[in-house]
Formats: structure tokens, sequence, C-alpha cells
């Protein structure tokens, strides 16, 4: 029988990054199918070239580095040294990966020319705000993966209409195929077109 709540073999330092992520108190990591979601995905790009924007605590860096081979590279940024600590605590010894404390509007500014394979934007820049500038760095068939998009509790006042006009501009690309999931905590995931 077909059930989408298990989740099987999630990363090994899964466990301990959520529960220091509930001891802090962070509201904003992924949820379980996000990040299987994510390491499905991430499987698709061998050797690819991933970017992160909004590391968080690194729950969806690990699921992301679960489904990336051994010749892939994610670079993945926030702009919160204390919660990104947990990730780098937990993930920083892997060297697929490399993490910058920064602002991502900035951060993507410094990458102009770069091309990415795979995208998953899970803060402000590059998904609410920055959005061109994210999308110009993805390479022909690369994937851009956006969550949260379903009715959060830590969304602030007015956050509704961000998410109604970033949805309705993202339908209206014609350089991007999308598919919008209605599960887990609300996803979009986009083809650029060749």
């Amino acid at each position: 029988m077909l059930n989408d709540s298990e989740i099987l073999s999630p990363p090994a330092a899964l466990s301990v990054i959520e529960r220091e992520t509930e001891a802090l108190k962070f509201p904003m990591g992924s949820e379980a199918k996000t990040g299987s979601l994510l390491r499905t995905l991430a499987a698709t790009k061998p050797g690819g070239a991933f970017l992160e924007l909004g590391t968080g605590t690194g729950i969806g860096t690990a699921w992301i580095l679960a489904g990336m081979d051994q010749h892939a590279r994610l670079t993945s940024i926030d702009n919160d040294a204390t919660v990104m600590a947990v990730a780098r605590r937990h993930l920083g010894h892997d060297p697929r990966v490399t993490f910058h404390t920064v602002d991502g509007a900035q951060f993507l500014a410094t990458l102009c020319g770069q091309q990415f394979d795979f995208i998953f934007a899970d803060t402000w820049p590059g998904k609410y705000d920055h959005l061109d500038e994210a999308l110009s760095l993805l390479k022909p068939g690369g994937l851009y993966s956006i969550d949260d998009l379903l009715p959060q509790p830590s969304w602030p006042d007015g956050h509704a209409a961000k998410v109604t006009a970033l949805i309705a501009d993202l339908h209206h690309r014609a350089d991007l195929l999308l598919t919008t999931l209605s599960w887990s905590s609300g996803l979009i995931v986009a083809t650029k077109r060749a």
C-alpha cells in the first residue's frame, strides 16, 4: 500500500540535527517529505553543481547531500550564523558542501555567470526577492525547488499575498516548466527549458 508518510532511510545526521533544531526553537526546518523529494531530485544530477539558499540548521542540506553523488558539489548559504552552526557541526566534514554565512541577496550578486544544475530556495532571496537573479543561475534542464507554499504558523502578517504573487509569477514564466504540489509544506519543482 502506498504510504507517503513512510520516509525510508533518512540521512544519518538527521536525527541529531532535528534535536538541535528543536532545542534552538528554530521553526523553519524542512519537513521529512520535502527532504525525501529533495534527495530524489538531487540524485538526478550526477556530478552536478547545487545551490541551497537558506541552510537553516541543515535539515534540507542533509537530504540534498544524501542524494548527491561523490562528484557533485553543494554551495549552501544562510545569514544566521547560530542556526548554520548546527549544519556546519554535523555536515561540515563532507567535502562536497561549502557553507557561507552571508546575506543571500549579496551572495547571489557574486555568482553572476555561474550555472547550477539544482537550486533549492528556502529563504527570501532567490524566492520572494531576487528571483530573476537566482533563475539566471539555473542551467537549461536544471531544477529549481521551493517549499513552504501552504500556510505555515511561522508566516508573518501579509505573507500569504507574497506566496500568491510568487506562484503566479512562476506560472507565467515561459522559461520554466513546473509542477505544484499541495503536499508536505507545499512545493513547486520547476525545470528550466533548454
